[in-house]
């Protein structure tokens, strides 16, 4: 395993994580109730632009999350499970944080492992 090449996919998959999870939280926290819920047109219009901006950056970068997802999985020899599990987690608010910690914590645990050796 090389290990320099498996901490820069970890890097690039953490980021990718915490950016699409922000902008999902965003999105559902803040855009949604100030399209919907509000009872001024000015936040409506306030809830709309911040969904498509949100929206459209969130589903851009949510293929991007999959790569990062797909070459760190590769690189660690994930099972698909696992990949199909933190591919789900990025589009469930808050989720994509505990599938990133957990990701992490695998990871660090191999590259531990594959050290000792």
């Amino acid at each position: 395993m090389d290990v320099k090449a498996v901490r820069s996919a970890l890097m690039r998959y953490q980021v990718m994580a915490y950016v699409v999870g922000i902008l999902l939280v965003v999105l559902i926290c803040i855009g949604l109730p100030l399209k919907y819920i509000a009872y001024d047109p000015n936040l409506n219009a306030l809830g709309g632009r911040i969904n498509t901006v949100c929206g459209v950056a969130h589903g851009w970068l949510y293929m991007i999350l999959l790569i990062t997802a797909v070459d760190l999985g590769r690189r660690v020899r994930w099972t698909w499970k696992r990949l199909l599990s933190i591919a789900l987690a990025g589009t469930v608010p808050f989720l994509s944080f505990v599938a990133e910690r957990f990701a992490t914590k695998d990871v660090k645990q191999k590259l531990a492992a594959a050290s000792a050796k």
